[in-house]
């Protein structure tokens, strides 16, 4: 069973935006990904933001972030992807 989510809208700007970074060779610590952190930073009113390579360790360090650590009660949702149970395990 396919349950639609969500639809990307991609065209040729991101297409191209993509094809530099990957041409470039520095696809998680370059120059695309520190202003992405900067502007993602401002846009949220926060000093710092970090950017990661999946949602996996996204919700790990958002958990270490609030203070969640063993012993501590966290509620997920039934509809939800394995990676949001799996990181409260972690």
């Amino acid at each position: 069973m396919q349950i639609p989510i969500a639809h990307p809208s991609l065209g040729n700007e991101e297409n191209t935006a993509v094809l530099a970074v990957l041409a470039s060779g520095m696809i998680a610590q370059g120059p695309e990904t520190a202003a992405f952190e900067e502007e993602f930073a401002a846009y949220c009113g926060v000093p710092h933001a970090v950017a990661t390579n999946n949602g996996t360790a996204a919700l790990h360090a958002a958990l270490l972030a609030a203070g969640i650590g063993p012993g501590d009660e966290v509620v997920v949702p039934a509809f939800t992807f394995f990676a949001t149970a799996s990181s409260v395990s972690m």
